[in-house]
């Protein structure tokens, strides 16, 4: 029985998505799984326990004060740069972008709803692995936000939690479901590698939260292709990082014992 062969036009639009998903990954978030695997294994290799051991997000960047909110508001809005290069993507290879990824305002009851759901359901399980994994000293301790802040500090740490939902949802969910699915992949194929790199660009923080964003971008992957919306993961997501990042510093004061480190 003879073997078929794909037509010419269809392998180089396979190979050109190929390649345009190695780009878009390599200019977001597959650097950053890059970054964090060197990240964990030099932890790994510290004499330092990895319990013992910190690392710090939205930290200062300058100790003068005009600086600092200039370098944190350039880094925000050059992060999403590549989400808006993977709307015009999408926009060039088929119809309204934002519909086709379920990210507009056709739905806010219900997407701000499931959104909510989502925060329960991966949220608060996901602080408390967090502390799991402290206690098992697969955890490094994360700051997520400074002590001392600026007027500006909660207005930035906020637009700092918008970026990391845009950034994560629209580009490791809409865009890339989209482009793989395009490939020829199967639903848990799709899902599963999703989760995998959610996951290991997390792997900075310690194993643990490996395998918890791991999970989380099971659900969320699961939901999407439930839902055909990226607006609920979004919502779920800013509101993560907001409770993270604000209210570190009333947790710490509040509960100092459960952020010293080991």
């Amino acid at each position: 029985m003879p073997v078929s062969t794909p037509p010419p036009w269809r392998i180089t639009r396979r190979r050109r998505l190929t390649w345009e998903i190695a780009i878009v990954l390599g200019l977001s978030l597959g650097a950053s799984a890059v970054y964090s695997i060197v990240s964990l294994a030099a932890k790994l290799t510290d004499d330092t326990p990895l319990a013992s051991q910190s690392t710090a997000l939205n930290s200062a960047q300058s100790p003068r004060e005009w600086l600092d909110f200039t370098y944190q508001s350039l880094a925000i809005f050059f992060d999403l740069i590549p989400v808006a290069l993977v709307f015009y993507l999408l926009a060039i290879s088929g119809p309204n972008p934002f519909r086709r990824i379920g990210f507009d305002l056709r739905s806010p009851a219900r997407d701000s709803a499931r959104g909510l759901l989502l925060v329960l359901v991966i949220g608060v399980p996901g602080i408390a692995l967090y502390f799991i994994g402290r206690a098992a000293g697969i955890t490094v301790n994360v700051v997520p936000a400074p002590i001392d802040a600026y007027w500006w500090t909660v207005p930035v740490l906020i637009a700092s939690a918008l970026r990391a939902a845009l950034t994560e949802e629209l580009i490791v969910v809409g865009y890339l479901f989209t482009r793989l699915k395009q490939l020829g992949w199967q639903k848990w194929q799709i899902i599963l590698s999703a989760a995998v790199l959610r996951g290991s660009y997390h792997l900075y923080q310690g194993i643990g939260p490996f395998f918890g964003n791991v999970v989380m971008g099971i659900v969320f992957g699961w939901c999407y292709l439930r839902w055909g919306r990226t607006m609920p993961l979004v919502i779920a997501h800013w509101i993560i990082d907001i409770a993270s990042f604000v209210g570190y510093a009333w947790a710490v004061v509040t509960f100092p014992e459960l952020f010293r480190l080991s």
